[in-house]
């Protein structure tokens, strides 16, 4: 595997790579907190509880590679905030089943339309669809293999 990156500069690519989804996110999250106050990971949490009714905490979790505990801590935020509901889970007494609210719903979708307004902005307006193709192509890949490895999920 080495020999595939000699001509490469992983490190630039990591460092791009990761400075793109900081300075995306923090854009995103600048956007949501001013339109809907909210913020960037909420909204994620929002919609995917939306588009995967009846997840569980750990479903959460797996999904955006971070602890249960932080995951938990989230849900409750946002089931205080009166936009998530817990209950029961018939087939395992230790979890519960997530639901949106219908106040959750409606934020979720409310911010989605700010989302993909501002993503449009940041990257539609800005790159070809050539180039978003293939980058998308690239991270789907990169992706895959790292969550068909199970390479950086937490421990806990």
């Amino acid at each position: 595997m080495a020999s595939k990156s000699r001509d490469v500069d992983l490190q630039a690519f990591f460092s791009d790579l990761v400075r793109c989804e900081t300075r995306l996110y923090n854009a995103l999250n600048d956007r949501l907190r001013t339109r809907h106050g909210i913020a960037t990971s909420q909204f994620e949490f929002l919609r995917y509880l939306r588009d995967h009714p009846a997840a569980r905490v750990a479903d959460l979790a797996a999904e955006f590679a971070i602890g249960i505990g932080a995951t938990s801590k989230g849900v409750d935020r946002l089931e205080k905030q009166g936009w998530v509901a817990r209950q029961p889970n018939p087939s395992d007494r230790r979890s519960s089943l997530l639901a949106l609210t219908d106040a959750g719903r409606q934020l979720a979708d409310e911010a989605e339309d700010t989302v993909t307004e501002r993503l449009t902005e940041l990257i539609t307006d800005q790159l070809t669809p050539a180039l978003i193709s293939a980058a998308g192509q690239v991270l789907a890949e990169l992706r895959s293999v790292l969550e068909r490895d199970q390479i950086g999920m937490p421990t806990g």
